[in-house]
């Protein structure tokens, strides 16, 4: 009960920093790591950027590294269901106790540096990245697979030196922070790219492949390229090619021709066509740390792909409705899933739960995915900057491809009531907009709905 106490006020104390806001820089969270005596130089990292897919990336080259035989920490984020998912050691969260330990330890030495007027007050994410990379310091891992907040250059990340870097892909997101432009968001993702450490990238447009190409020059460091493998396809150095070769109920099946390995039968446990460009790239980057010590079987690899779990993309929770979550929170990622609901899933009509932030291109998001629904619910979850179901609703009257009905529930336990209750048998109901939406809605599935 002592504890149960201690960590929700170690939670409380977290979550109160992120009053602070977004601001990007990696002096307060290098001041921070010199005072806990730079844990994060006693680790080896799989660093991993981009727009989207880079959870995805992440987990499943996790899971392939614990096929392997490795001891292999995850940091990533937000979470679905409990703060400990974002840091765990062979899939095994860190328990409260632990947390409550760390937090006891860093509170003192935060509250330095947010005295200090010329470093400012530290953001939540800088806090969650220092406590887990003193966490996995503690644990020793052979591999920590690191998944970067927001951007890259400056990015709390951004203080650690891996041994591949990763850029899933790169769209425009988060352009108040890191540019309205193609350009300069891809000039800020490229920012992990260090000196002379490999990059694998999944991205096949023209535009971020030259300024990846620029900095990979600049920084002496190989440029790898993940694609997918296409008829008279000219063969070039450091290119990775794959190629998805069908699909069924619980995922789908690609080859693989890399480096070294060549993989046919690869099994993903995950739907989405764009999962096989996430598993090519994952199996990229492992490749690349061979001539670091690390070894990978055929049969590890084909384990660790088909053993991976990444709830909340394109899962199905129940049938009869069918009723599907999945994290999609951008414009490229909302296009991806409209593009995967009609191959993967067989229903009758579709209805939405639809929880968007309010700093998203609201707009685009809609009418990315809205077209393909017969009802729609708007709704919010949990969070201070999630949009408002009223402004969701006075924007969807601007996409002209939607003409379903449209309802509004501020509360999202009973706008997932209201979807289930529109949903005939034979229909589908589809919670997206946010990873913050889906981990509310997933939580009130399992503790109210499925009881």
């Amino acid at each position: 009960m002592i504890l149960e106490q201690q960590y929700r006020e170690a939670l409380a104390w977290i979550h109160s920093i992120g009053r602070f806001g977004i601001k990007p820089g990696l002096e307060r969270i290098s001041t921070l790591l010199e005072l806990l005596g730079n844990p994060q130089r006693r680790l080896k990292f799989l660093h991993i950027g981009g727009t989207n897919g880079k959870g995805s990336t992440a987990a499943m080259a996790a899971s392939i590294l614990q096929a392997a035989g490795y001891r292999t920490a995850l940091f990533t984020s937000p979470y679905l269901l409990s703060f400990t998912n974002r840091m765990t050691v062979d899939g095994q969260d860190i328990t409260p106790a632990e947390l409550v330990e760390l937090v006891e330890e860093i509170r003192p030495l935060v509250a330095k540096i947010d005295s200090n007027p010329r470093l400012g007050q530290m953001t939540e994410f800088e806090v969650v990245t220092a406590l887990a990379l003193n966490y996995f310091a503690r644990r020793q891992p052979d591999l920590v697979v690191f998944e970067v907040g927001l951007g890259g250059r400056l990015d709390a990340t951004n203080v650690v030196t891996p041994s591949v870097s990763v850029i899933t892909n790169v769209s425009i997101e988060h352009a108040s922070v890191l540019g309205d432009t193609l350009q300069a968001i891809t000039t800020e993702k490229a920012g992990i790219v260090k000196p002379g450490i490999p990059l694998v990238t999944a991205t096949t447009d023209t535009e971020v492949l030259a300024v990846l190409e620029a900095k990979c020059f600049q920084e002496k460091a190989p440029l790898y390229r993940v694609l997918p493998r296409e008829e008279g396809m000219v063969e070039a150095q450091n290119q990775i090619t794959y190629y998805r070769r069908n699909v069924t109920d619980s995922g789908q099946y690609m080859s693989y021709y890399g480096l070294k390995y060549n993989l046919t039968g690869l099994f993903i446990p995950l739907r989405g066509r764009y999962q096989v460009a996430n598993a090519a790239t994952a199996l990229a980057a492992l490749e690349l740390l061979e001539p670091q010590g690390f070894t990978f079987t055929p049969d590890s690899l084909h384990r660790g792909l088909a053993q991976t779990v990444w709830p909340g993309r394109l899962e199905l929770l129940s049938r009869g409705p069918l009723l599907v979550m999945d994290g999609a929170h951008n414009p490229a990622a909302m296009r991806q899933l409209a593009e995967a609901v009609p191959e993967y899933l067989q229903f009758n009509r579709l209805i939405l739960v639809l929880g968007i932030m309010a700093d998203k291109d609201i707009h685009a998001i809609l009418s990315a995915i809205t077209p393909l629904a017969a009802e729609v619910v708007l709704t919010r979850p949990s969070l201070p900057r999630a949009a408002d179901p009223g402004d969701l609703a006075a924007a969807l009257k601007n996409i002209p491809a939607f003409n379903g009905r449209v309802h509004v529930e501020y509360d999202l336990g009973r706008a997932m009531e209201a979807a289930l209750s529109l949903a005939s048998p034979a229909d589908a109901v589809l919670v997206t907009g946010s990873l913050y939406t889906v981990s509310d809605a997933r939580a009130y599935w399992k503790t109210v709905l499925a009881t």
